[in-house]
C-alpha cells in the first residue's frame, strides 16, 4: 500500500503537443472523492496560488490527500504534494513531497537546476542531499498535470501514444499515454463530455497491467481530470470529482 495513494491519484497527469490555452488560475480548487471498491476511501484537493519569487511569477500548488472512516482506522494516510512552476514556461521550479501512509514515511525536496542540468535532492527524513542529471523538459509529478491541462489534445487521433519525461524518485523516467477517444459519462454534476486517456504503468508492485489506469478529463479548455480509476493487484481504486472552484471554463455538462 506504500504511496499508492497519491501515485493512483497523480500518475496519470502526463503531456501532448504544445499549444497552450488558458485552463487553469489563481484561486482554482478541486476536490476529489477517492473509493477502494465499495469503501469510501478519503478525499484529495488541489489547491493553486499564484505568487512572487526571485522576480519570476510562479503557480503553487498544494496537493492534499487522507484517508477518512474505516480505512482511515486500519491504514491512515496523510499526503502534501506541492509544486512551484514558472507562470509562463510551466518548468517547475521547487516540489515537496511529504507523506505519512500507514507509518511509512516520505519528507523530501526536489530544487531544478535547469543552467546546470540538476535536480537537488533533499531528503529531510535521512538527512541527505544528492543531485542527478535531468533534462530541460522534465517535469514532477504533480507539475505535469496543469502542463497536460495546457496543451492542445484536438488533433489526437484514435490509440494515439505519446510520452513525457518526469523526474521521480530520484531518476528520470518516461511515461507512455494512450489516447483512447471521447466518452460521456454521469456525475455529480450531470452528464459531462471526456477524453479518455490511458497511462501505461509498469505491471507488478502496484498494477495488474500496463493499462490498468483510465483517465477522463473534461472535454473543454478547462482539461480538468473528471474521473481515475486503477485496478491494482487488490481491488480497484477510483477517484471522481466532487467539488469544485473558480475553474477558467464551465465544464462541458449535457443538459437533457
Amino acid at each position: 500500500m506504500k504511496n499508492i495513494f497519491f501515485i493512483i491519484f497523480f500518475i496519470s497527469f502526463f503531456t501532448f503537443s504544445q499549444n497552450r490555452s488558458t485552463a487553469f488560475q489563481n484561486g482554482e480548487f478541486l476536490k476529489y472523492k477517492v473509493s477502494y471498491g465499495l469503501i469510501n476511501a478519503g478525499f484529495a484537493t488541489l489547491q493553486i496560488d499564484e505568487i512572487e519569487k526571485n522576480s519570476k511569477t510562479l503557480f503553487h500548488v498544494d496537493g492534499k490527500g487522507w484517508t477518512v472512516g474505516v480505512l482511515d482506522f486500519f491504514f491512515r494516510i496523510e499526503d502534501n504534494y506541492q509544486t512551484y512552476f514558472d507562470k509562463k514556461t510551466l518548468q517547475p521550479q521547487h516540489f515537496i513531497r511529504k507523506i505519512n501512509e500507514g507509518g511509512y514515511t516520505k519528507n523530501k525536496e526536489i530544487f531544478f537546476d535547469y543552467q546546470n542540468h540538476q535536480a537537488i535532492v533533499k531528503d529531510h527524513k535521512n538527512n541527505t542531499e544528492k543531485s542527478f542529471f535531468i533534462q530541460n523538459n522534465v517535469n514532477d509529478m504533480l507539475s505535469v498535470l496543469y502542463l497536460l491541462r495546457s496543451m492542445n489534445l484536438k488533433d489526437l487521433k484514435q490509440n494515439e501514444i505519446f510520452s513525457i519525461n518526469m523526474f521521480f524518485d530520484e531518476k528520470m523516467i518516461n511515461i507512455n499515454l494512450e489516447y483512447k477517444g471521447k466518452d460521456i459519462i454521469n456525475t455529480k454534476f450531470g452528464k459531462v463530455k471526456t477524453i479518455v486517456i490511458k497511462p501505461q504503468v509498469e505491471v507488478g508492485r502496484i498494477f495488474k497491467e500496463n493499462e490498468s489506469v483510465t483517465i477522463w478529463l473534461s472535454d473543454d479548455d478547462n482539461k480538468i481530470p473528471i474521473r481515475i480509476k486503477a485496478n491494482v493487484l487488490v481491488g480497484s481504486i477510483k477517484a471522481e470529482l466532487f467539488e469544485h472552484k473558480e475553474l477558467v471554463n464551465d465544464l462541458p455538462i449535457i443538459f437533457n
